[in-house]
């Protein structure tokens, strides 16, 4: 986030797009919530009526996939109207004139064509975000987990930079992290491409520093993403892989490929703290501690580095995965240091960004990077004195549609994500039984419209057909979402979502496209 949780209370627009906050971050929806108590106007674009449009004043029901036509139509309507901030475009950024020229065709009408939004509600939500200067856009998966996932990023930056909705208290562009230290493990490079902090592992000086640091020469190469792993395993060219915390058999696209992809391996290591579905492929399980069970940092979504202290022992032969990686590092050849104070000293002297944070300074509350002295209070917004680079660019993204669209044979779109009760792939919630109990079966939601055509009633037992599988399932019948659109959760393995969804990958960045692909419904039969 560019902006810390505390500041949303003083937002006057909170506009969220292809996030359930309610239900998957309710901390934040709270704070959103008394935000609205306080006089903030609420925009939500997503294509189902989650729990946060009922507090709401503007729902945008758009197609999934269709993020970029709405984005570049309510940019288009700012500027008509003369809402722009002239002041922050000139100053802080460039590229504007052509980015201007590349959304001159995405009138509200033509959107509207596009994403279903009726024409004068996209105006509506324009005129509303436009107009303020204390406007926070907050997103999630809904808009990454596409094809065009970067592009969809790229067209929320440029509306927050037409509006000039950067760099200012209760402002900004937030990203909410999926899980609880997603943002500490890619600052700490769990990325293929950068070393801690961002560094770019294609840079001669940036390596040779951590070569000189680390003692060992390093790869000038990046490395390959998780999903582009999967296909290379497929494919025989890759050999051995080392799974940790992740269950890429339930979490990741069409479920019948990665599974190929794992059995195709040589080699497969999981380290967990049980035994998943992904696990049960391995050669060799470690058992790992989880974090109630360990110490060390976690940095969550708001870039707060926060100190996580052992409370108890962990069961069995689980040991902290801290000490799993040295151990199997010393059998290697390499003795590492194994105390997380020492090594969080020496990613502080690695990363500017963080050089003032120190496990004394940790003791009684977080810090939010950058930090970059020891008397420094930590960064609750970024972008206060200008961006790095000196001016942030324009980029001009056109609308595609999504890499597989609805025909005769299927003609449903499928979105997927998450509840309320479970959690990602249920590896941790669904072993707790009054979750269980209260939400332990699987459910497509299916339009009333579409239902009563379909001659499908709720509970029935149906099934969801795609390019890649079928799964049965029971259907639940609301207006969440509308016509020609349903959704599934992902946390059942008994009828997992990924078995249905496609496995194309944005071009830049590789995420798959989780979010939308071409489904048919039909009765279960005898």
């Amino acid at each position: 986030m560019t902006n810390s949780i505390r500041e949303i209370e003083g937002m006057e627009v909170i506009f969220i797009v292809g996030s359930n906050t309610k239900e998957t971050h309710p901390v934040i929806a709270n704070r959103m919530l008394k935000a609205r108590r306080r006089g903030a106007k609420i925009i939500i674009a997503d294509p189902r009526k989650i729990p946060m449009v009922k507090f709401c004043d503007i729902h945008l029901q758009i197609r999934p996939g269709s993020d970029i036509a709405l984005l570049n139509s309510m940019a288009k309507v700012i500027l008509a109207e003369g809402l722009q901030n002239d002041e922050f475009i000139g100053e802080k950024t460039e590229g504007f004139d052509a980015w201007k020229a590349s959304i001159e065709t995405f009138t509200p009408e033509y959107a509207e064509k596009i994403t279903g939004v009726p024409a004068d509600e996209i105006v509506k939500a324009a005129r509303m975000y436009g107009s303020s200067r204390k406007a926070g856009v907050f997103y999630t998966m809904g808009i990454t987990q596409h094809a065009c996932g970067t592009d969809n990023v790229s067209a929320l930056a440029n509306l927050v930079s037409l509006t000039g909705n950067i760099g200012r208290e209760s402002t900004g562009i937030n990203p909410l992290r999926g899980q609880n230290n997603v943002q500490g493990a890619s600052d700490a490079a769990c990325l293929p491409n950068v070393y801690p902090g961002y560094q770019n592992v294609e840079d001669p000086a940036i390596r040779n520093k951590f070569e000189k640091a680390w003692g060992a020469p390093l790869s000038p190469k990046a490395g390959m993403m998780s999903t582009v792993m999967m296909n290379e395993a497929a494919a025989g060219k890759l050999k051995a892989l080392y799974i940790m915390g992740e269950n890429p058999i339930i979490t990741d696209p069409n479920m019948h490929h990665t599974v190929k992809a794992l059995e195709n391996l040589e080699f497969l290591v999981v380290q967990d703290i049980f035994l998943t579905d992904t696990a049960k492929f391995a050669d060799v399980v470690l058992p790992a501690s989880c974090s109630f069970e360990k110490n060390g940092t976690f940095t969550n979504t708001e870039r707060r580095v926060q100190r996580v202290r052992q409370a108890v022992n962990p069961p069995g032969e689980a040991r902290e995965d801290l000490w799993i990686i040295t151990e199997i590092s010393k059998r290697l050849g390499l003795d590492m240091e194994n105390s997380p104070e020492k090594i969080f000293t020496e990613y502080c002297r690695l990363w500017p960004a963080i050089a003032g944070i120190s496990y004394a300074r940790l003791e009684k509350r977080g810090l939010c990077w950058p930090c970059p002295a020891a008397d420094h209070p930590g960064t609750p917004y970024l972008y206060k004195d200008g961006f790095p680079k000196g001016k942030v660019n324009f980029v001009p993204v056109s609308y595609q549609p999504p890499a597989e669209v609805c025909d005769r044979e299927y003609p449903f779109v499928l979105t997927t994500g998450r509840n309320l009760f479970q959690y990602h792939s249920g590896s941790m919630t669904r072993r707790v039984e009054p979750i269980e109990s209260h939400a332990g079966e699987p459910y497509v939601e299916i339009n009333p419209f579409d239902s009563k055509n379909l001659g499908i009633s709720s509970g029935d037992i149906i099934k969801v057909r795609s390019r890649r599988g079928e799964i049965a399932i029971k259907a639940r019948i609301t207006p969440r979402v509308s016509e020609g659109t349903v959704f599934i959760p992902m946390h059942y393995r008994e009828a997992a979502a990924n078995v249905l969804t496609i496995d194309a990958l944005d071009p830049q960045v590789k995420i798959p496209e989780l979010k939308v692909c071409a489904v048919a419904l039909s009765t279960a039969g005898p």
